[in-house]
């Protein structure tokens, strides 16, 4: 497995922008599709954005498109999740998830997985 590490969350007010960090470390990163999940209080691990290895390609969940964009650096080994016009529903741990080969929005179908970071919005 590879080790993840998340960075970069934080408290901001809706409307704001964060940005998320994650670093691999252990394995070839670009063997990868990566993966970012979000998890409110008493609710689901819920999909947000994955990128495939190459990172040319890119995949949304509905509830953040247009406003969320993921990126990676496969030279630094990480990945990215650019997070703008923030509403409080988005209040949220945000967790990193790699998986060898192919893209998914599945979050079982991930093996590695951060320990989170937490991204506050306020009203």
């Amino acid at each position: 497995q590879v080790q993840l590490v998340e960075s970069g969350g934080g408290l901001v007010q809706a409307g704001g922008s964060l940005r998320l960090s994650c670093v691999a470390s252990g394995r070839t990163f670009s063997n990868y599709a990566m993966g970012w999940f979000r998890q409110a209080p008493g609710k689901e691990r819920e999909f947000v954005a994955a990128i495939r290895r190459s990172g040319d390609n890119t995949y949304y969940g509905d509830s953040v498109k247009g406003r969320f964009t993921i990126s990676r650096d496969n030279a630094k080994n990480t990945v990215y999740l650019q997070m703008n016009s923030l509403k409080p529903e988005d209040t949220a741990v945000y967790y990193c998830a790699a998986k060898l080969g192919s893209v998914a929005s599945l979050r079982h179908l991930y093996d590695s997985w951060g320990q989170g970071t937490q991204v506050t919005v306020s009203s």
